[in-house]
């Protein structure tokens, strides 16, 4: 019976969301126990509170209750009554779960998905007996908890590239603050100079014009040298 009951548990959970507000683990005993799940990080004061809101509605509303392998809440409860209680579930899922999820500030298109869910939870509800059962299986809260949780998750990691790249910000970190007009940056002058067309055309400028300047000097002392010989040849003469 045990066995049966093991078999069917997993079966179950192949079709169901995750619990909202707790998550499964193994102690170091090898017992399987249950502890509360973690925020995602960068989340705002606001956004957090919000989060745990829903997720604690939601998983009263969807899971606050198990019998035989089966985790079942309060819609399942109140979905028993047939009409009415479709209707109040509807109504629950919207107001307790939807209506506090878009306190959050979420787009248009994660709302519809939201409502989405609880239309096919409704749809459901309303086919007598079995449609209770699979109601209790779609869990619409624990899905529409799991939406929001995944947004708001990718919100916060965003938020906490933008503050790295601000903190490496040209505008916050001002290089070069303070620095006087004509003033000498230690290290400056290490930067490699660009080799441009330019650059050699002017380098080799300034060769032609050191060997222009010294062609003069050549043939002025050549011609003091023959001067001086003439001079001396004439004065043996």
């Amino acid at each position: 019976m045990s066995a049966g009951r093991k078999v069917f548990e997993k079966h179950l959970q192949q079709y169901t969301p995750a619990d909202p507000l707790y998550e499964t683990y193994v102690d170091n005993k090898g017992r399987e126990r249950r502890r509360k799940r973690e925020l995602p990080p960068g989340l705002s004061s606001r956004d957090a509170k919000i989060l745990k809101s829903v997720k604690r509605r939601a998983h009263y509303l969807d899971k606050g209750f198990s019998l035989c392998g089966l985790r079942f809440g309060w819609t399942f409860v109140i979905g028993i009554v047939p009409g009415a209680g479709d209707v109040a579930d509807a109504a629950l899922n919207y107001l307790l779960v939807v209506r506090k999820a878009r306190q959050a500030e979420i787009p248009d298109w994660l709302t519809r998905k939201m409502l989405l869910n609880n239309a096919v939870s409704a749809a459901v509800g309303f086919i007598p007996l079995a449609g209770d059962v699979v109601l209790a299986m779609f869990k619409a809260n624990s899905r529409n908890a799991a939406l929001l949780e995944e947004y708001l998750r990718i919100r916060g990691e965003e938020f906490l590239k933008l503050e790295q790249d601000r903190v490496q910000d040209p505008a916050t970190v001002k290089p070069g603050a303070g620095q006087q007009p004509g003033e000498h940056v230690p290290g400056k002058d290490k930067v490699k100079k660009s080799k441009s067309w330019f650059g050699m055309r002017g380098k080799g400028k300034e060769v032609a014009t050191s060997n222009g300047a010294t062609e003069p000097s050549r043939r002025e002392s050549r011609f003091v040298e023959d001067v001086t010989e003439g001079g001396s040849s004439k004065a043996q003469r």
